[in-house]
Protein backbone atom coordinates (compact mmCIF):
# COMPACT_ATOMS: atom_id res chain seq x y z
CA UNK A 1 0.00 0.00 0.00
CA UNK A 2 1.33 3.48 -0.80
CA UNK A 3 0.27 7.05 -0.28
CA UNK A 4 -0.32 8.80 -3.55
CA UNK A 5 0.37 12.38 -4.54
CA UNK A 6 3.39 12.59 -2.24
CA UNK A 7 5.93 15.19 -3.41
CA UNK A 8 9.63 14.30 -3.66
CA UNK A 9 11.21 14.20 -0.23
CA UNK A 10 13.65 16.99 -0.92
CA UNK A 11 10.88 19.27 -2.15
CA UNK A 12 8.70 18.37 0.82
CA UNK A 13 11.46 19.19 3.30
CA UNK A 14 12.07 22.51 1.58
CA UNK A 15 8.40 23.51 1.61
CA UNK A 16 7.98 22.31 5.21
CA UNK A 17 11.02 24.35 6.24
CA UNK A 18 9.68 27.47 4.57
CA UNK A 19 6.29 26.89 6.19
CA UNK A 20 7.83 26.53 9.64
CA UNK A 21 9.85 29.73 9.20
CA UNK A 22 6.70 31.57 8.20
CA UNK A 23 4.82 30.15 11.20
CA UNK A 24 7.63 31.16 13.57
CA UNK A 25 7.57 34.71 12.18
CA UNK A 26 3.78 34.81 12.59
CA UNK A 27 4.05 33.58 16.17
CA UNK A 28 6.73 36.12 17.00
CA UNK A 29 4.82 38.95 15.36
CA UNK A 30 1.58 38.19 17.15
CA UNK A 31 3.30 37.76 20.49
CA UNK A 32 5.12 41.07 19.97
CA UNK A 33 1.83 42.75 19.05
CA UNK A 34 0.26 41.66 22.34
CA UNK A 35 3.31 42.66 24.39
CA UNK A 36 3.55 46.11 22.77
CA UNK A 37 -0.15 46.73 23.42
CA UNK A 38 0.12 45.68 27.07
CA UNK A 39 3.27 47.77 27.57
CA UNK A 40 1.57 50.80 26.04
CA UNK A 41 -1.34 50.51 28.44
CA UNK A 42 1.01 49.87 31.36
CA UNK A 43 2.92 53.06 30.56
CA UNK A 44 -0.36 54.98 30.47
CA UNK A 45 -1.37 53.71 33.91
CA UNK A 46 2.02 53.72 35.60
CA UNK A 47 4.74 51.07 35.67
CA UNK A 48 5.00 50.64 39.42
CA UNK A 49 1.36 49.69 39.98
CA UNK A 50 1.42 47.15 37.13
CA UNK A 51 4.72 45.58 38.15
CA UNK A 52 3.52 45.30 41.72
CA UNK A 53 0.75 42.98 40.55
CA UNK A 54 3.28 40.66 38.89
CA UNK A 55 5.29 40.53 42.11
CA UNK A 56 2.27 39.27 44.05
CA UNK A 57 2.40 35.89 42.31
CA UNK A 58 4.56 33.09 43.69
CA UNK A 59 6.18 30.32 41.67
CA UNK A 60 3.69 27.80 43.03
CA UNK A 61 0.77 29.93 41.95
CA UNK A 62 2.14 30.19 38.42
CA UNK A 63 2.63 26.41 38.38
CA UNK A 64 -0.96 25.98 39.55
CA UNK A 65 -2.18 28.11 36.62
CA UNK A 66 -0.13 26.02 34.19
CA UNK A 67 -1.42 22.84 35.83
CA UNK A 68 -5.04 23.87 35.29
CA UNK A 69 -4.22 24.57 31.64
CA UNK A 70 -2.75 21.07 31.35
CA UNK A 71 -6.04 19.71 32.71
CA UNK A 72 -7.80 21.48 29.84
CA UNK A 73 -5.43 20.07 27.22
CA UNK A 74 -5.58 16.51 28.58
CA UNK A 75 -9.37 16.33 28.86
CA UNK A 76 -9.84 17.76 25.39
CA UNK A 77 -7.15 15.36 24.16
CA UNK A 78 -9.14 12.46 25.63
CA UNK A 79 -12.17 13.78 23.77
CA UNK A 80 -10.15 13.82 20.53
CA UNK A 81 -9.16 10.20 21.20
CA UNK A 82 -12.82 9.28 21.75
CA UNK A 83 -13.79 10.87 18.44
CA UNK A 84 -10.88 9.28 16.57
CA UNK A 85 -11.77 5.80 17.82
CA UNK A 86 -15.44 6.39 17.08
CA UNK A 87 -14.55 7.38 13.53
CA UNK A 88 -12.71 4.08 13.12
CA UNK A 89 -9.09 5.21 13.37
CA UNK A 90 -7.00 2.43 14.91
CA UNK A 91 -4.57 4.71 16.73
CA UNK A 92 -3.35 4.50 20.32
CA UNK A 93 -4.14 7.06 22.99
CA UNK A 94 -0.50 8.20 22.89
CA UNK A 95 -0.67 8.77 19.12
CA UNK A 96 -3.93 10.71 19.32
CA UNK A 97 -2.64 12.88 22.17
CA UNK A 98 0.54 13.51 20.17
CA UNK A 99 -1.51 14.69 17.18
CA UNK A 100 -3.87 16.79 19.26
CA UNK A 101 -1.25 18.54 21.40
CA UNK A 102 1.23 18.92 18.54
CA UNK A 103 -1.46 20.75 16.59
CA UNK A 104 -1.45 23.50 19.23
CA UNK A 105 1.74 24.78 17.61
CA UNK A 106 -0.48 26.04 14.78
CA UNK A 107 -3.15 27.64 16.99
CA UNK A 108 -2.42 31.18 15.85
CA UNK A 109 -2.59 30.55 12.13
CA UNK A 110 -5.49 32.44 10.46
CA UNK A 111 -8.72 30.67 11.32
CA UNK A 112 -6.56 28.07 13.10
CA UNK A 113 -6.36 26.22 9.76
CA UNK A 114 -2.79 25.31 10.64
CA UNK A 115 -4.19 22.81 13.12
CA UNK A 116 -5.15 20.73 10.09
CA UNK A 117 -1.58 19.45 10.30
CA UNK A 118 -3.17 16.80 12.53
CA UNK A 119 -4.91 15.46 9.43
CA UNK A 120 -1.58 15.24 7.64
CA UNK A 121 -0.06 13.21 10.47
CA UNK A 122 -3.05 10.88 10.50
CA UNK A 123 -2.85 10.46 6.73
CA UNK A 124 0.83 9.54 6.91
CA UNK A 125 0.33 7.00 9.69
CA UNK A 126 -2.91 5.39 8.52
CA UNK A 127 -3.33 6.21 4.83
CA UNK A 128 -6.68 7.86 5.52
CA UNK A 129 -7.43 10.81 3.24
CA UNK A 130 -8.17 14.28 4.54
CA UNK A 131 -11.75 13.85 3.38
CA UNK A 132 -12.23 10.84 5.67
CA UNK A 133 -10.72 12.53 8.72
CA UNK A 134 -12.22 16.01 8.20
CA UNK A 135 -15.21 15.17 10.45
CA UNK A 136 -12.75 15.01 13.36
CA UNK A 137 -12.04 18.72 12.97
CA UNK A 138 -15.72 19.59 12.68
CA UNK A 139 -16.84 17.60 15.71
CA UNK A 140 -13.90 18.75 17.84
CA UNK A 141 -14.57 22.42 17.09
CA UNK A 142 -18.31 21.95 17.56
CA UNK A 143 -17.73 20.28 20.93
CA UNK A 144 -15.60 23.22 22.06
CA UNK A 145 -18.36 25.63 21.06
CA UNK A 146 -20.98 23.60 22.93
CA UNK A 147 -18.90 23.38 26.11
CA UNK A 148 -17.96 27.06 26.10
CA UNK A 149 -21.48 28.22 25.29
CA UNK A 150 -22.94 26.12 28.11
CA UNK A 151 -20.34 27.39 30.58
CA UNK A 152 -20.95 31.00 29.53
CA UNK A 153 -24.73 30.61 29.83
CA UNK A 154 -24.38 29.03 33.28
CA UNK A 155 -21.90 31.68 34.41
CA UNK A 156 -24.21 34.49 33.31
CA UNK A 157 -27.09 32.97 35.28
CA UNK A 158 -24.99 32.44 38.43
CA UNK A 159 -23.04 35.70 38.38
CA UNK A 160 -24.54 38.97 39.55
CA UNK A 161 -23.32 41.03 36.59
CA UNK A 162 -24.36 40.56 32.99
CA UNK A 163 -22.16 40.85 29.90
CA UNK A 164 -23.41 42.91 26.98
CA UNK A 165 -23.38 40.78 23.83
CA UNK A 166 -23.05 37.50 25.73
CA UNK A 167 -26.45 36.14 24.67
CA UNK A 168 -25.79 36.57 20.91
CA UNK A 169 -22.37 34.94 21.32
CA UNK A 170 -23.93 31.98 23.15
CA UNK A 171 -26.60 31.62 20.46
CA UNK A 172 -24.12 31.85 17.58
CA UNK A 173 -21.87 29.24 19.21
CA UNK A 174 -24.76 26.86 19.87
CA UNK A 175 -26.20 27.26 16.37
CA UNK A 176 -22.81 26.63 14.75
CA UNK A 177 -22.30 23.58 16.96
CA UNK A 178 -25.81 22.30 16.21
CA UNK A 179 -25.26 22.53 12.45
CA UNK A 180 -21.83 20.89 12.66
CA UNK A 181 -23.24 17.90 14.57
CA UNK A 182 -26.25 17.30 12.32
CA UNK A 183 -25.13 15.41 9.17
CA UNK A 184 -28.34 15.92 7.19
CA UNK A 185 -28.54 19.60 8.07
CA UNK A 186 -24.88 20.23 7.22
CA UNK A 187 -25.24 18.39 3.91
CA UNK A 188 -28.39 20.32 3.06
CA UNK A 189 -26.71 23.60 3.98
CA UNK A 190 -23.76 22.79 1.70
CA UNK A 191 -26.15 22.00 -1.17
CA UNK A 192 -28.10 25.20 -0.58
CA UNK A 193 -24.94 27.31 -0.46
CA UNK A 194 -23.71 25.82 -3.73
CA UNK A 195 -27.01 26.55 -5.45
CA UNK A 196 -26.96 30.09 -4.10
CA UNK A 197 -23.33 30.85 -4.97
CA UNK A 198 -22.94 28.63 -8.02
CA UNK A 199 -19.22 28.17 -7.40
CA UNK A 200 -16.78 25.96 -5.45
CA UNK A 201 -18.71 22.82 -6.34
CA UNK A 202 -15.84 20.51 -5.37
CA UNK A 203 -15.53 22.13 -1.94
CA UNK A 204 -19.23 21.79 -1.16
CA UNK A 205 -19.19 18.21 -2.45
CA UNK A 206 -16.42 17.41 0.02
CA UNK A 207 -18.43 19.00 2.82
CA UNK A 208 -21.41 16.81 1.91
CA UNK A 209 -19.26 13.67 1.89
CA UNK A 210 -17.62 14.62 5.17
CA UNK A 211 -21.00 15.30 6.77
CA UNK A 212 -21.98 11.67 6.18
CA UNK A 213 -19.14 10.57 8.49
CA UNK A 214 -20.51 12.76 11.28
CA UNK A 215 -23.15 10.09 11.86
CA UNK A 216 -20.56 8.20 13.90
CA UNK A 217 -20.58 10.95 16.53
CA UNK A 218 -24.33 11.49 16.91
CA UNK A 219 -24.94 8.72 19.45
CA UNK A 220 -26.16 10.27 22.73
CA UNK A 221 -23.50 8.61 24.90
CA UNK A 222 -20.71 9.86 22.64
CA UNK A 223 -21.98 13.43 22.73
CA UNK A 224 -22.59 13.20 26.49
CA UNK A 225 -19.06 12.00 27.29
CA UNK A 226 -17.59 14.57 24.90
CA UNK A 227 -19.62 17.33 26.57
CA UNK A 228 -18.42 16.34 30.04
CA UNK A 229 -14.78 16.24 28.94
CA UNK A 230 -15.10 19.63 27.27
CA UNK A 231 -16.86 21.19 30.24
CA UNK A 232 -14.18 19.99 32.66
CA UNK A 233 -11.40 21.21 30.37
CA UNK A 234 -12.70 24.73 29.79
CA UNK A 235 -13.92 25.15 33.36
CA UNK A 236 -10.38 24.43 34.56
CA UNK A 237 -9.07 27.47 32.68
CA UNK A 238 -11.97 29.63 33.87
CA UNK A 239 -11.20 28.66 37.47
CA UNK A 240 -7.54 29.48 36.83
CA UNK A 241 -8.55 33.00 35.79
CA UNK A 242 -10.60 33.40 38.97
CA UNK A 243 -7.71 32.13 41.11
CA UNK A 244 -5.31 34.54 39.40
CA UNK A 245 -7.57 37.53 40.00
CA UNK A 246 -8.09 36.51 43.63
CA UNK A 247 -4.34 36.18 44.22
CA UNK A 248 -3.92 39.68 42.81
CA UNK A 249 -6.50 41.02 45.23
CA UNK A 250 -9.41 41.61 42.85
CA UNK A 251 -12.88 41.49 44.35
CA UNK A 252 -14.71 39.39 41.78
CA UNK A 253 -16.93 36.34 41.99
CA UNK A 254 -16.05 32.93 40.57
CA UNK A 255 -18.74 32.88 37.93
CA UNK A 256 -18.14 36.47 36.88
CA UNK A 257 -14.47 35.63 36.26
CA UNK A 258 -15.41 32.44 34.39
CA UNK A 259 -17.92 34.35 32.26
CA UNK A 260 -15.34 37.01 31.35
CA UNK A 261 -12.71 34.42 30.42
CA UNK A 262 -15.01 32.30 28.27
CA UNK A 263 -16.72 35.26 26.62
CA UNK A 264 -13.40 36.90 25.76
CA UNK A 265 -12.06 33.63 24.34
CA UNK A 266 -15.16 33.10 22.19
CA UNK A 267 -15.33 36.74 21.11
CA UNK A 268 -11.64 36.72 20.18
CA UNK A 269 -12.15 33.62 18.07
CA UNK A 270 -15.11 35.16 16.27
CA UNK A 271 -12.98 38.10 15.13
CA UNK A 272 -11.12 35.70 12.84
CA UNK A 273 -7.77 36.90 14.18
CA UNK A 274 -5.18 34.13 14.64
CA UNK A 275 -5.72 32.68 18.11
CA UNK A 276 -8.15 35.52 18.81
CA UNK A 277 -5.08 37.69 19.52
CA UNK A 278 -6.02 41.29 20.15
CA UNK A 279 -9.76 40.73 20.35
CA UNK A 280 -9.65 38.37 23.33
CA UNK A 281 -7.26 40.59 25.28
CA UNK A 282 -9.28 43.72 24.54
CA UNK A 283 -12.54 42.08 25.58
CA UNK A 284 -10.99 40.69 28.76
CA UNK A 285 -9.54 44.01 29.89
CA UNK A 286 -12.73 45.90 29.05
CA UNK A 287 -14.97 43.46 30.93
CA UNK A 288 -12.70 43.45 33.97
CA UNK A 289 -12.86 47.25 34.06
CA UNK A 290 -16.66 47.07 33.95
CA UNK A 291 -16.52 44.70 36.93
CA UNK A 292 -14.56 47.30 38.86
CA UNK A 293 -11.13 45.69 38.51
CA UNK A 294 -8.64 48.57 38.09
CA UNK A 295 -6.56 48.80 34.92
CA UNK A 296 -3.26 48.24 36.74
CA UNK A 297 -4.69 44.86 37.83
CA UNK A 298 -6.61 44.01 34.64
CA UNK A 299 -3.54 44.41 32.43
CA UNK A 300 -1.21 41.92 34.14
CA UNK A 301 -4.08 39.51 34.82
CA UNK A 302 -4.96 39.44 31.12
CA UNK A 303 -1.35 39.05 30.05
CA UNK A 304 -0.65 36.27 32.55
CA UNK A 305 -3.79 34.25 31.78
CA UNK A 306 -3.12 34.44 28.05
CA UNK A 307 0.49 33.38 28.60
CA UNK A 308 -0.57 30.43 30.75
CA UNK A 309 -3.37 29.30 28.39
CA UNK A 310 -2.94 30.18 24.70
CA UNK A 311 0.82 30.74 24.62
CA UNK A 312 1.55 27.87 26.99
CA UNK A 313 -0.41 25.58 24.66
CA UNK A 314 1.59 26.86 21.69
CA UNK A 315 4.83 26.25 23.61
CA UNK A 316 3.87 22.65 24.40
CA UNK A 317 2.74 22.20 20.81
CA UNK A 318 6.10 23.40 19.50
CA UNK A 319 7.83 20.83 21.72
CA UNK A 320 5.60 17.97 20.54
CA UNK A 321 5.51 19.06 16.88
CA UNK A 322 8.91 17.61 15.86
CA UNK A 323 8.06 14.29 17.53
CA UNK A 324 4.74 14.15 15.69
CA UNK A 325 6.53 14.90 12.41
CA UNK A 326 9.10 12.13 12.96
CA UNK A 327 6.52 9.56 14.02
CA UNK A 328 4.23 10.36 11.10
CA UNK A 329 7.13 10.12 8.64
CA UNK A 330 8.03 6.70 10.04
CA UNK A 331 4.40 5.70 9.69
CA UNK A 332 4.36 6.82 6.06
CA UNK A 333 7.49 4.78 5.33
CA UNK A 334 5.92 1.75 7.01
CA UNK A 335 2.84 2.10 4.82
CA UNK A 336 4.98 2.39 1.68
CA UNK A 337 6.71 -0.89 2.50
CA UNK A 338 3.45 -2.81 2.79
Amino acid sequence: MSITNTPPRGTQRSSDGAGRSRDVLLLGGLFGFVIIGIIGLAVATGWEETLQQFRKLTLWQVLALLGLSVVNYLFRGLRWHLFARRLGLDLTLAANLRHFIGGFAMSVTPGRVGELVRMRWIARETGWSFERTAPLVLIDRASDLIAMALILALAIVLSAAGIAGAVPVVLIALIAAFVATRPALLSGLATGMYRLIGRWGRLFAKVRRASASLQAFTHPWVLSIAAVLGLIGWLAEGVAFYALLTWMGAEIGLWAAVAIFVFATLAGGMTGAPGGVGGAEGAMIGLLLLEGVPLEMSLPATLIIRLTTLWFAIGIGLLVFPLAERQSTRGAHALERR
